[in-house]
């Protein structure tokens, strides 16, 4: 009955244990999840941060930020981010196609919610064409 009685409190002691360090896993607080570009001009690329704040009591590390698409270039911060430190991540869009835009770009780190989708959105719009120099008035002289 004894030996019933230690094993009973071994496995409740494990159970609390991890029950317990799941709490401490590093957490994301983004200032914000989206960021609209507006009208940008076409072929001029474009760049916004997304800064969080490592919420959790663990070091936060990023494996891997990935863009949806090829005409998005993410940086992001390589070390791991204390408690209450904040990282970086950089998106660079190269604006090539004249249209509207909304592009995912997915964070995958060891974070209690280990996957978050950053968003970024605009219009690219044709670049402004000056407007020709001595224009015809229509008449012959």
């Amino acid at each position: 009955m004894k030996k019933l009685m230690m094993i009973c409190a071994v496995v409740l002691g494990f159970a609390f244990t991890a029950s317990a360090q799941t709490d401490n896993k590093p957490e994301f607080k983004f200032t914000s999840e989206k960021y609209d570009f507006g009208k940008i001009p076409q072929g001029k690329p474009v760049t916004t941060k997304f800064e969080f704040t490592n919420i959790g009591e663990e070091p936060l590390i990023l494996t891997n930020v990935q863009p949806t698409c090829g005409c998005t270039i993410a940086d992001y911060t390589k070390t791991p981010v204390k408690k209450g430190d904040k990282g970086l991540i950089t998106i660079t869009y190269n604006a090539v196609a004249v249209a509207p835009f909304s592009k995912s770009i997915v964070v995958t780190s060891n974070a209690k919610t280990p996957t978050k989708v950053l968003i970024i959105a605009g219009e690219v719009v044709a670049p402004a064409t000056p407007a020709p120099t001595g224009a015809a008035t229509g008449t012959a002289p």
